[in-house]
């Protein structure tokens, strides 16, 4: 496959390839994650990071995408690696485990910041009716509707309208809008921050965790108490955490939280924990 500005492919060190292909989705920025597919690339996995909204043909915002958008890379992952997983953040980890409910190729899941339902998707008018934010196979996933009736402040903490969202909806709205995580067979790593801001990824975890468990399937849940909603993993460079919303954390909670998921990752995608000498 061609290079594009959106899709970006890394092949492993040669010394240390470890059979693994991995799908890195990023969230709400629309990036392309290419540095953390090269930093995987590093430590022996095939890895490629799609943008999936905000590029050439695609939804112009997170907003009935269709699951299909991630076919031809799981494709290509599928045929030349033994193993095939999906890594995704925030949005991306709401795509990475709802690929994995309904593609059984996919051997792992590393959701860092996740969410145990699907949410709306955006808008670009407050006029705009609510829609989900994926299709299947042409047809609206179901989803959770965010509240119109919260103002946000300056500064705002998202946490509060999702949590708001979620406890003034009709309850079989929410059931239907659960990640059905239960055909998850393979691996299952979610990494949350007890502190975050955007969403209550370390709640969404745990409910993921449960659901799992009460279908005998177990889950690796990775909490930092005082980390927010980015990670950061090690070998990655520190983010601008400069936002016009609150994202949670202490100093330094994204390099900690990252530190402390990351033997839980690598060991989900197989990986050498530390980069192999040049």
């Amino acid at each position: 496959m061609r290079p594009t500005p959106d899709v970006h492919w890394s092949a492993p060190v040669p010394a240390a390839d470890c059979g693994t292909g991995v799908l890195v989705l990023a969230g709400s920025s629309g990036r392309l994650d290419a540095g953390r597919a090269d930093l995987l690339a590093a430590r022996g996995a095939t890895a490629v990071a799609l943008r999936w909204f905000g590029g050439q043909g695609q939804p112009a915002q997170p907003c009935e995408v269709p699951l299909e958008t991630f076919a031809g890379a799981l494709d290509r992952l599928a045929a030349s690696c033994r193993r095939v997983a999906a890594l995704g953040t925030s949005y991306g980890a709401e795509a990475a485990l709802l690929l994995a409910c309904h593609d059984e190729r996919i051997d792992a899941v590393v959701a860092l910041a996740p969410t145990d339902v699907v949410w709306e998707g955006a808008r670009e008018s407050d006029d705009d009716p609510p829609r989900t934010k994926w299709t299947l196979r042409g047809e609206p996933v179901p989803f959770v509707p965010l509240d119109r009736t919260w103002t946000p402040p300056p500064d705002p903490a998202f946490v509060e309208v999702y949590e708001r969202s979620r406890a003034r909806a009709a309850p079989e709205a929410v059931a239907a809008a659960n990640l059905p995580v239960e055909r998850i067979g393979g691996d299952v790593v979610l990494v949350a921050g007890g502190d975050d801001r955007v969403w209550d990824s370390e709640g969404q975890a745990r409910r993921i965790a449960a659901r799992r468990a009460a279908a005998g399937l177990a889950t690796t849940v990775v909490v930092d108490p005082a980390a927010g909603h980015p990670v950061v993993l090690p070998g990655e460079d520190a983010p601008d955490l400069r936002r016009p919303y609150q994202v949670g954390g202490d100093a330094g909670a994204p390099q900690r939280l990252g530190a402390l998921a990351w033997p839980a990752i690598a060991d989900a995608l197989r990986l050498a924990r530390r980069r192999p000498a040049a």
